[in-house]
Parts: C-alpha cells; structure tokens; sequence
C-alpha cells in the first residue's frame, strides 16, 4: 500500500471510532450525542424558569408587586428541586427494574437513592434523566403564580406548591410518562400537555376562585408595569421551549428535530393569529397580545410536538392564538374571573386543545396534515381521541378536586391571602421589606 494512503486510513481511524460511537450505541449504553443534547435541554428548561417565566410575569404585574413574583419563581425553583429529590422523582418514576402501579411508582428512589453514576435509562445517564425532568416539576407550579399573583401570602404560596407537586404533578406524570395508566391507554403526550399545561391550568384557575380577585379588580386599571421586560421573558421562554419539546424525546434524533421545528412554527402562528385578532378587533396590535399568543402556540403544541408535522403545527398554532384569545376575554370580561396574568385561558385551554389536536393530526390519513411518518402515527382518529379526551378529563377532575383541598387546608393553617392593608402597599414592601425600583 502507498505510504500517502496509509497515513490517510491512519488519520481517517479517529473519526471512524467516534461515528460508531454515536450511532452503534445500544439502548443500555451511554450514547455522546443524546447525552450532550438533554444536557443541553435540561439548561434550557430551567433558562425558561429562571429567568424566562420569571421575567414574563414579573412585567406584567404592577410595580409595587414586581420583587414578589420573581421570589415566589425563584424560591420555587429552589424548593421543588429539593423536593424532587426528596420523593418526588420515585413518586413520578419509581425506580428502574421494578414493576409500576397505575396511579404511583414504588418508593424505590427516594433521595435517589437508586440514581448512581453508572446507572442508564435509554442512551442517557438515569441523573440526567432525573435532572431533566426535576426542570419540568419546577416549571410548572411557577405556572400557577401568575393567577394568584399579587395577594397570595408567600408562606402559603410555599406550603400549597409544595404539597401540590407531591400529590398533583408526580402522581399525573406518572400516569403518562411514568408507566401509569393513561400511558397505558396510548395517550399521546409528549411534553406536557396534560402533565404540566391542564395540571398547572386548572390548579390556577381554582386558586383564583378561592383565593378571589384583587381589590378593585374590574374597576380599576391594572395595567403591566414594565412591558419591556415581559418581552425579554417571552423571548427566553420560546428558546427554553426547544429544550422542553425537543428534549422530550430523550435523544438527538429524528423526532427531536421534528419536534423543534413544529414548536417553532406554533409559536409563531400562534403570535400572528393572536395579533391579528387584536388588530382586527381594537385596530391596533398590542406587544402584550403577540407575546401572549406565542406563548399560547408553544402551549398548545406541546403534547403534540412528537407526533404531528409541520402543516399540522401551523394548524394548531393559529388554532392556539385564536382560541386563547377568546378563552382570554370570556374568563376576564365576561365570567369576571381574576387569573391575573391569564394561565387557564392560556395554558389551559391551549394544554387541551392540543391534547385533542395531537389525537387528530397523528393520523397516517390525513396526507401534509399527518403526522408525516412518526412511527407512532394511528390509523383511527375517533379511538385516539376517546384515549385524549379521557386524559384531559381525568386530569381536570383529580387536579381541581385535589387542589380545592389543598387550598382549605393551607388557608386552615396559615391563611392565603394578604390583609387589605399589605395589598395596597404591595408585597414587595409588606413580605419582603423591598423594592422593585428605587429611582
């Protein structure tokens, strides 16, 4: 052999070996790129908390109240970690090799005590795997935040959350992704449509209902504060959501790189239909309106974003924005319930209508509307959406009824709501002996 053809063959080895590494990987062992796309992923999910979500609400909030919600996001994220930790991991998962019960998993990792550096599930370390979803368990009691935002005490703001991510959110992600029931079923979530837009929806729109509406809500304005803010939390949101979709699918591959693209064009669709209603409508776009309507578009493609194409992503983000914005007007103007910044209409009715899309657009039969060869598209739409609608009902039901509860019993033990007098101060002042802005 030529010596300029040995040397090639020599050169050429390195890249040869790191090629059938990446792709010859079985599922029990480490693979590179996986591994180094849900760390990425795991970073970008809590980006969407800290600051993403923290930012968009705290612009929106009035000035006085603008350090109370960035606490509440901040020590949020703090305490559910531990929790997670703690038990709520083994509650959602259990533990690897152990059969699953329907409803919780068995007690097998608390304190993960099963989680070693060794141990794999798929392509990817078991602690990266629990990490990654430690960033879904805190994202969404944040979620609620925004429908008691501005009168909820910040102890009970922290006991509530807390038991609710114990005995809501772990116990309903394991009956999707943890070997549970609906997963069972076939119910098609991907990345949280149940899990985390209804549960969290649904617990909000209780909380504003039992915990009532602010003072003078409906007879004076109450206008955002900062909408520049808001803005840039919205921003850092939709490039968090790649990690929140796209990670779902637990390795860089195919269904990764659909996903992404799908969020993308939901939320982008979402956005202009939600604008365009405004503009139509009042006959001026709002920059609260479009980022709104973005946000409603990645809400709503979520459960879908591993299963539907892209045709089907403008679908249902056009769908999102125009559906959300009228949720949005009929919760506020017409049924006069004070959400404050709008997370059942938004995140709620967006988590279902996606749930229910994604029972639809899933089909093979649908042509550019399928889901354009996802190995788990179906062939009966009706079969698909009884399993959806069960999902969204049972849901609904077991997070409304658990969370009224937990309402009466931290109201019993330390009272939810602020007095009059620490309203109109603030919370910022009356909870935390700060200000937002000293200008």
């Amino acid at each position: 052999m030529a010596p300029f053809l040995r040397t090639w063959r020599f050169n050429l080895l390195p890249f040869a070996l790191l090629s059938l590494a990446a792709t010859g990987a079985r599922a029990d062992e480490l693979n590179g790129a996986d591994t180094a796309w849900i760390l990425t992923s795991t970073a970008l999910v809590l980006f969407m908390t800290i600051p993403g979500l923290s930012l968009f609400y705290a612009g929106l909030v009035r000035v006085k109240n603008v350090l109370s919600v960035l606490m509440q996001c901040f020590a949020l994220t703090c305490l559910m970690s531990v929790l997670w930790f703690v038990v709520g991991y083994t509650i959602a998962f259990g533990s690897a090799g152990v059969e699953q019960g329907p409803f919780i998993g068995d007690f097998g990792n608390v304190l993960f005590s099963a989680v070693t550096v060794d141990s794999m599930t798929g392509t990817i370390p078991t602690s990266l795997f629990a990490i990654f979803q430690m960033t879904f368990a805190i994202i969404t009691p944040a979620l609620i935040v925004g429908a008691f935002a501005e009168r909820m005490r910040f102890s009970a703001m922290l006991i509530f959350c807390s038991i609710w991510m114990l005995v809501v959110y772990a116990p309903v992600c394991h009956w999707v992704w943890g070997g549970g029931w609906l997963g069972a079923m076939g119910l098609k979530d991907f990345a949280g449509g149940t899990v985390v837009h209804i549960t969290a929806a649904v617990a909000a729109l209780v909380a504003a209902l039992v915990v009532g509406p602010r003072k003078g809500f409906g007879t004076v304005a109450m206008p955002p504060h900062n909408l520049t803010i808001t803005v840039a939390g919205a921003g850092m949101l939709w490039v968090g959501w790649f990690g929140f979709n796209a990670g779902s699918a637990l390795g860089a591959n195919n269904t990764a790189a659909m996903a992404m693209l799908v969020t993308h064009l939901s939320a982008a669709c979402g956005a202009l239909a939600w604008m365009t209603m405004e503009w139509v409508r009042h006959g001026k776009p709002s920059v609260l309106g479009i980022v709104t309507g973005m946000v409603a578009g990645l809400g709503t493609i979520t459960p879908a974003s591993g299963s539907v194409g892209p045709a089907a992503a403008v679908v249902i983000g056009l769908s999102a924005g125009v559906i959300c914005y009228f949720a949005t007007n009929l919760l506020r103007n017409v049924l006069r319930v004070d959400d404050s910044l709008d997370v059942f209409p938004v995140h709620g009715v967006g988590g279902i209508l996606g749930t229910l899309l994604a029972g639809v657009f899933a089909s093979t039969q649908l042509g550019i509307f399928s889901g354009n060869g996802f190995s788990e598209g179906i062939d009966s739409i009706g079969g698909q959406l009884s399993v959806q609608a069960t999902g969204v009902v049972a849901t609904f039901v077991y997070t409304a009824v658990v969370t009224f509860v937990i309402l009466k019993l931290v109201n019993a033990l330390v009272g939810l709501r602020i007095d009059a007098e620490d309203e109109n101060r603030g919370l910022d002042l009356a909870l935390h002996d700060e200000r937002g802005y000293d200008l």
